[in-house]
């Protein structure tokens, strides 16, 4: 399987360099920056990695995600959010789960992880309960389906908020939503931001979406850290 990594991206001239280079080893038959409008160091530090194609896009995540995989050649889309590192074997566990032909969507189980030294640390595997628990995968577990699925239902829903979520609702009725057991490491760097406020969002904003709550005014309230 030929897969295509679609990482869009935001101000992320911090976390990037990392996620470039684990990618760089990965094997992928390409990688695509999709950007929305950085500001910061972003788009200087991506001009000297000439494997990456860059593209710009609105800002907004589906938007990017959707513009990325537009111009996607692979036969699988992998979409991976900049902070966010695969495992080692991560094709090898792609193609062994799309081997399985009525399986419509892949993720990954997560593995949060401290950037820096911090108190709060050992919460931030409680965060990783959800990704074992849930049969609907997030944006942060690096979900992955063949191409032509993603084109035939439309790509993610352009919505404010919760591109992810409503994918993987649209996916199920499908076929199968599997997640693999191998991990990818995730920054807490939200969490260990505002605590409180971060669990808040992780803990009601599914439920408020399922329950038809707008994802524009979800949006009013959620702020993207740094």
């Amino acid at each position: 399987m030929r897969v295509s990594v679609i990482v869009p991206v935001l101000d992320e001239e911090r976390v990037l360099p990392r996620c470039l280079a684990e990618l760089a080893t990965l094997g992928a038959h390409e990688v695509i920056v999709v950007d929305g409008g950085s500001r910061d160091g972003t788009l200087a530090m991506l001009a000297g990695h000439t494997h990456v194609r860059v593209v710009a896009a609105p800002r907004g995540r589906a938007l990017q995600m959707n513009a990325g995989a537009a111009l996607a050649t692979g036969d699988v889309l992998l979409f991976l959010h900049a902070d966010v590192g695969l495992p080692a074997d991560a094709l090898a566990q792609v193609e062994r789960a799309l081997a399985a032909p009525d399986v419509v969507l892949g993720a990954f189980r997560t593995w949060t992880v401290a950037d820096a030294p911090s108190v709060l640390a050992p919460l931030l595997h409680l965060a990783d309960l959800r990704s074992r628990r849930t049969t609907l995968p997030y944006g942060d577990q690096a979900m992955f389906l063949r191409a032509e699925v993603f084109r035939a239902v439309g790509g993610f829903p352009t919505v404010a908020l919760m591109e992810d979520l409503a994918l993987s609702m649209k996916l199920r009725s499908r076929g199968r939503v599997l997640v693999v057991p191998a991990r990818v490491r995730v920054s807490g760097r939200r969490f260990l931001h505002r605590p409180l406020f971060y669990a808040a969002i992780m803990g009601t904003y599914p439920t408020l979406f399922r329950l038809g709550v707008p994802p524009t005014l979800l949006a009013r309230f959620y702020r993207a850290v740094r």
